[in-house]
């Protein structure tokens, strides 16, 4: 199945343009369910029948991986065999039938104004380090980009004089305003430590790192776990959950949703609701706690 699984993931660079990340997500799915085929007897993609791929379901359900996990398995065989069967590699799509387990939603983790500020607060050194760091975190709770799209902003992304980027994914591009806080530590960072850090002075990255080339997603990662236990916010924080905090307090504030969908990107507004939810969630607590008869 090796060979059928590479034909796939040439096509999804090649054709579909899609990011490495998503390629080698579609990759370890495939390996997990050649894994088992193999196991099982079922060497090529040809043998496989309906019923092997139920099972491979019910074997997953029995040792406990998460819905979300199984539903990307499912999603990632169904992309392999329509693939395959629009290129005549198998006879017919056997994956059509099958079914993803359904996933309570649950709300994301949201912080406090409180938290942003300290976390925001914990690079102030003068080492070109920090200023970088100090500018990428504001810049991230300022527009709720995603941290696959902060480290792969251009200097030409940015417009300081009318404090707005230029954010672009597979599909679109959106601009997004951010603040006066985020305009200074960026106008710091460019100024004094840009420079410094850039290993190859014709590189147009926005961030690089101390190696002074382009940053990456865990290199981000790290950096941020740094700095939430040095704030001492005793919570599992990462990228995606400064993205959410901008969404929820932008709508506690005000915004419309159609606003926050746009600026996240969200394809569908129904995935910008839940942050309508979580301030709802949050008026009838504090009205519960509040109010003579709550």
């Amino acid at each position: 199945m090796q060979k059928e699984i590479d034909l796939f993931i040439s096509y999804l660079h090649n054709v579909k343009k899609t990011s490495e990340n998503t390629a080698m997500s579609y990759k370890r799915d495939l390996k997990k369910l050649d894994a088992y085929m193999t196991a099982s007897g079922k060497t090529d993609v040809r043998d496989v029948t309906f019923e092997d791929l139920q099972n491979y379901v019910k074997y997953m359900t029995e040792e406990n991986f998460k819905p979300a996990t199984i539903s990307r398995c499912i999603a990632s065989a169904k992309a392999w065999y329509h693939f395959m069967y629009s290129e005549n590699l198998v006879d017919e799509d056997i994956s059509i039938g099958l079914r993803a387990p359904k996933i309570e939603k649950k709300a994301p983790e949201i912080l406090t104004l409180k938290q942003v500020n300290s976390l925001l607060e914990q690079p102030s050194g003068d080492s070109p380090k920090e200023k970088r760091d100090k500018a990428m975190l504001e810049l991230l709770y300022a527009t709720g980009i995603r941290v696959s799209e902060l480290i792969s902003l251009k200097l030409a992304d940015v417009n300081l004089q009318a404090c707005y980027l230029l954010c672009r994914d597979a599909h679109k591009e959106r601009m997004i305003p951010f603040g006066q806080k985020a305009k200074n530590a960026l106008m710091v960072y460019l100024n004094e430590s840009r420079e410094v850090m850039v290993a190859d002075k014709s590189c147009d990255y926005l961030f690089v790192n101390c190696s002074g080339i382009e940053m990456s997603r865990q290199g981000f990662w790290k950096l941020i776990k740094y700095y939430t236990k040095k704030a001492g916010i005793d919570m599992d924080i990462t990228p995606h959950t400064l993205r959410h905090s901008f969404a929820a307090h932008l709508v506690e504030n005000g915004a419309d949703l159609k606003s926050v969908q746009e600026m996240l990107g969200h394809s569908d507004i129904a995935t910008t609701q839940i942050y309508a939810n979580i301030n709802h969630n949050h008026l009838r607590e504090v009205y519960a706690k509040a109010h003579t008869r709550g």
